[in-house]
């Protein structure tokens, strides 16, 4: 069992090649007994992104707040709070802050893929 609440969770800057104004907190995962997965929260400053990149792993994303693009397999699709996305394994994607707030997302993948 637990519960937590995001502003205890500690933000680290996240420092893949290609990520800019991009912070990374790790709200749910096996420390917190979900064992498998994990359910992370990213934050973009205005202007930021995360690298275009692939990996053999899902994602489940859920936008919170701001105003972005999730480009997906050479498609751009604007999100915005009460957006969802899959991003199936290997495809390519990237997500980009195109507001003038911080964009913020749930982003959930298996334990592995938290990189």
């Amino acid at each position: 069992m637990f519960v937590g609440h995001e502003s205890a969770v500690p933000k680290a800057p996240v420092a893949a090649p290609g990520a800019e104004k991009v912070w990374k907190q790790l709200l749910v995962g096996p420390g917190q007994g979900w064992q498998g997965w994990v359910m992370r929260r990213f934050t973009l400053e205005p202007g930021g992104h995360t690298p275009r990149h692939r990996h053999p792993w899902p994602h489940i994303n859920y936008i919170l707040q701001g105003r972005g693009v999730l480009f997906l397999e050479g498609e751009e699709h604007a999100v915005a709070p009460g957006s969802v996305g899959y991003v199936p394994p290997n495809a390519e994607h990237q997500f980009t802050n195109t507001g003038r707030e911080n964009f913020v997302f749930i982003c959930i993948v298996p334990e592995h893929g938290d990189v």
